[in-house]
């Protein structure tokens, strides 16, 4: 594990092509990230789209030690999803690949390039459901209790499909530091 840094959440999702497969090798690329160590890995859910078209998606949280910047992890992120063929030619169009920066420690950040916590987690199921596996007493600054903000998405579809346990094992990478959280918190 990195000295020093931040603890941070990425935010992994796709709905196109082979989902769980560039969720696996996403999960592989950010545990080589340098001064990154993977810590969890939710389990994999199936969500319908939230303010967008396509097919379901498939989504996880993955809980990350880091000595990067918040910037310069982004841009990683970015560059990952690029890596696996993400377009962006509208706001919520289907995709390849997501990666989001959820949350950066306890920074809050309003710049165009870079919005902490992500603006939209405390309304989306298909984040809350894996972030609170993996961090059930997680407080989103500015927000509140991240469980508590997962009973207001109660009507949004989210079902979970795999453990963490699968999703690792298909990522063939066996980072390390990556485990499974204790047992889920079923919902």
């Amino acid at each position: 594990m990195p000295r020093g840094g931040c603890r941070a959440y990425a935010g992994l999702g796709a709905n196109l092509g082979r989902p769980r497969e560039a969720i696996a090798a996403a999960l592989c690329a950010i545990a080589r990230l340098p001064g990154t160590a993977l810590e969890c890995v939710s389990s994999l859910y199936l969500s319908a789209p939230v303010q967008a078209q396509g097919p379901d998606f498939l989504n996880a949280v993955a809980r990350l030690h880091t000595t990067l910047g918040a910037r310069e992890l982004l841009e990683a992120l970015h560059a990952i999803e690029r890596s696996h063929g993400r377009e962006r030619p509208y706001r919520n169009a289907p995709r390849t690949l997501d990666l989001d920066l959820l949350l950066y420690g306890d920074l809050l950040c309003d710049t165009p390039e870079l919005r902490l916590p992500h603006p939209r987690m405390h309304l989306r199921a298909f984040v809350l459901a894996p972030l609170v596996e993996i961090a059930p007493d997680l407080l989103i600054p500015g927000r509140g209790a991240a469980a508590e903000l997962l009973g207001a998405c109660a009507d949004q579809r989210i079902e979970r499909v795999a453990s963490p346990a699968d999703l690792l094992g298909q990522a063939r990478c066996s980072p390390a530091a990556a485990r499974p959280p204790a047992p889920a918190v079923e919902r």
